[in-house]
């Protein structure tokens, strides 16, 4: 389905909603209901650094008092030890920081990578033995009171051409399809669409009933970039410009603990206009309260040609969204997730305090808000 055709979809289950910017947010209230301006519940929050006591520190300074922990150690056979996990957080909480999510061990680095690959492979026995390991995790998480786990599901990793130069020195993170240097497939080989929703689902029909049961939810983070179909190989089906594949995900398994973290960068580099079109997809799975995260990234481009940014100077109104995600009550954290290079600033320290006093002065402004 087109892009348009996908949005007149969305409009209609959505209360009329339109490409829109800060000025033409619907009103989907009834002509004779006042109006109260919803709460904002929203905070800042980072998953970079783990959580030694100067990286917490480094946080709190800064304003931060909410994070995703990283991954604890994955011991094959067995999950995570709980032990770990909550020492984890204990140590977060010497400092005044609430530990509120890990990384499950499905990370964004490529099937050739990850220490879970098999599942994504659809290769049994052995991804059975992995999703058991998972499913661990869950309980685990549960038992230590972490109510989030994010996760990706794919075979190629992150994609990126070389860096481009940016403002005061620094450099961005770009991708450039064109530009592309030729690959090899992954050792997954050719993968096609269905194969694809075939390992998909075997995952969440097996996972998702096991995380509602102990109620953490499960957050999902799109490919990025997307990619064609066919790309090295592989065809991706939960990024734009088909983002039917994103509401199907969502209807494999029914439930409050299934959803995405929806990373603004990744959607937004699937898009031919970010600057207008991303709000309305923010909307709608948000009023579906479908997003369990968000990377708070912005970009300069469009699909198959964009950089990664500060969150101030790319295409994307980030007021705009913020106020979005007031609108529908979204609750958790908005975190920086990558940040522009400089060799002043090896480490990204720089660039992360200055995304975070961001953050935090856009949550403030969208409180004052009528």
């Amino acid at each position: 389905m087109k892009r348009r055709a996908f949005g007149r979809a969305f409009a209609a289950g959505s209360l009329g909603m339109v490409a829109w910017g800060c000025e033409s947010i619907p009103d989907t209230t009834d002509d004779n209901t006042t109006t109260e301006s919803p709460p904002v519940l929203m905070h800042v929050g980072c998953q970079s650094g783990g959580v030694s006591a100067e990286n917490l520190e480094f946080k709190k300074r800064h304003g931060v008092n909410n994070i995703d922990g990283g991954s604890p150690q994955y011991i094959p056979g067995v999950g995570w030890d709980v032990d770990e996990v909550l020492a984890m957080k204990e140590q977060c909480e010497k400092y005044g920081v609430s530990l509120d999510a890990f990384h499950l061990p499905l990370g964004s680095s490529g099937i050739d990578r990850i220490p879970m690959p098999n599942i994504m492979l659809g290769k049994s026995p052995e991804r059975d033995r992995e999703i058991n390991d998972l499913c661990q995790m869950i309980e685990v998480a549960d038992e230590a009171d972490i109510r989030l786990l994010n996760y990706n599901l794919t075979i190629l990793p992150i994609l990126r051409s070389e860096r481009t130069p940016g403002r005061g020195g620094a450099s961005y993170s770009t991708w450039e399809l064109a530009k592309a240097q030729d690959a090899p497939l992954t050792q997954a080989g050719n993968v096609s669409a269905e194969e694809m929703w075939d390992r998909i689902t075997y995952f969440l029909e097996r996972v998702i009933p096991v995380a509602t049961e102990h109620r953490v939810r499960m957050a999902c983070h799109l490919p990025d970039p997307p990619t064609p179909p066919g790309y090295r190989g592989v065809t991706r089906v939960l990024g734009l410009p088909n983002a039917e594949g994103m509401k199907r995900f969502i209807d494999i398994a029914p439930s409050d603990y299934h959803g995405f973290n929806f990373c603004i960068g990744s959607f937004a580099e699937g898009l031919e206009d970010p600057g207008t079109e991303i709000f309305e997809y923010v909307r709608y799975f948000g009023e579906r309260k479908k997003i369990f995260n968000v990377h708070f990234r912005n970009i300069i481009g469009k699909r198959n040609n964009f950089q990664e940014v500060y969150p101030d100077n790319g295409d994307i109104d980030m007021y705009c969204l913020t106020k979005v995600l007031k609108e529908v009550e979204y609750p958790y954290m908005l975190m920086p997730d990558h940040v522009p290079q400089h060799l002043d600033d090896p480490g990204g320290r720089q660039a992360f305090a200055f995304s975070y006093g961001y953050i935090i002065a856009l949550i403030q402004a969208v409180k004052s808000d009528a």
